[in-house]
């Protein structure tokens, strides 16, 4: 097959995340199985217009808004009878592909709705605008259109919502490596990852650490990734909180091993990669009770609490104390199989498409 992707972002994007390391993965997958791969993303400074990597062609045109509109100049130039099928990658805002290819099969690939992101992210009246306008109606353009998600609660979420009647969902996948042998940390360590920024709630990460400070004043919280809300975490940050920003890969893993627990508090996610990841370095999660995260963290055998700091901090506190006993466990699978599960859903669009 011919796969064109459209992502507003890469991996060579510094706002690239949980998605795009899940898209770029599967479409070397791909192309391993022997499928011709495009991706379509925005501009990066710095990066090449067009480039090869893994096999895989990026083309990046188009700004943050840009890029849709770049998108369609491109299928129309480019695109346009060069592709077996289209994957439009649904980010807050998508592509809208229904409304401007009708000769081609698409399908949804969507990590997440925004919903209560549009609250942490944009200012009013903006926020009221995409939570009840503006999402919605880009989305019912997409409710015959088949869909690819991560996670059960984010296909229930598509279907309860907005209607979406064809969702496959599809398994996180990661790449084998050895779990570094590494002893924990001598005294109470917890570990942030992610993006810092409002939907991932870090804020919160630290406020509940400050309840198991209160028992436990050796105690640390190691605060891993970068993001705009990084100056004003540390302006606040009490004693024992180390902001760490972007680890190179081992770095990441050896620090994965030493923590005792990750803690996860976003508003909501697809699934959350870096609940899998920490289990693999032999790290349970506690997090928070949303979208995503009901279905990653007990299926990593760590803990769900209220979405609450109060509630996480008490159940940090339970856990160094024993009273919370948890089993990390491997919940991915190869990037290669869940390659071959999208290799299977594509190819059956396609041949519907061709039965129509």
């Amino acid at each position: 097959m011919r796969i064109l992707i459209l992502n507003w972002k890469d991996l060579s994007h510094p706002a690239a995340g949980g998605a795009e390391v899940l898209t770029e993965q599967v479409a070397r997958a791909l192309v391993a199985r022997g499928h011709s791969l495009t991706l379509f993303a925005a501009a990066v400074d710095g990066q090449p217009e067009r480039e090869v990597v893994a096999g895989v062609e990026i083309i990046r045109r188009g700004g943050r808004l840009g890029v849709y509109r770049a998108a369609r100049s491109f299928w129309r130039t480019e695109g346009h009878g060069a592709y077996d099928i289209v994957v439009d990658e649904i980010n807050t805002r998508p592509f809208l592909t229904p409304r401007w290819i009708h000769d081609t099969p698409i399908v949804a690939l969507i990590h997440q709705l925004a919903r209560e992101i549009w609250f942490d992210e944009t200012p009013l009246p903006v926020a009221v605008l995409g939570r009840y306008m503006l999402e919605p109606w880009w989305l019912r353009s997409y409710r015959n259109v088949p869909a690819l998600t991560v996670s059960a609660s984010s296909a229930g979420s598509l279907a309860r919502h907005h209607g979406w009647r064809n969702v496959t969902v599809i398994p996180e996948g990661s790449d084998p490596h050895p779990v570094p042998q590494l002893e924990k940390e001598g005294e109470p360590t917890v570990v942030f990852l992610g993006r810092l920024v409002a939907m991932k709630q870090p804020e919160d990460a630290i406020e509940a650490f400050r309840v198991l400070a209160g028992r436990y004043p050796a105690a640390q919280l190691w605060m891993i990734g970068d993001g705009p809300r990084l100056a004003a975490l540390r302006a606040d940050a009490p004693h024992g909180v180390v902001f760490l920003g972007h680890l190179e890969r081992n770095e990441l893993l050896n620090r994965l091993a030493r923590a005792h627990v990750l803690v996860a508090t976003s508003v909501r996610e697809g699934w959350g990669l870096n609940v899998s990841e920490a289990a693999a370095c032999g790290t349970p999660a506690i997090g928070y009770s949303v979208p995503g995260l009901v279905d990653s963290i007990p299926a990593s055998g760590g803990a769900l609490v209220e979405p609450r700091p109060a509630a996480l901090g008490e159940a940090l506190v339970e856990f160094f104390l024993g009273n919370l006993p948890l089993r990390p466990t491997v919940s991915t699978v190869p990037w290669s199989d869940v390659g071959a599960i999208v290799e299977r859903r594509l190819q059956e669009i396609v041949s519907a498409r061709g039965r129509s």
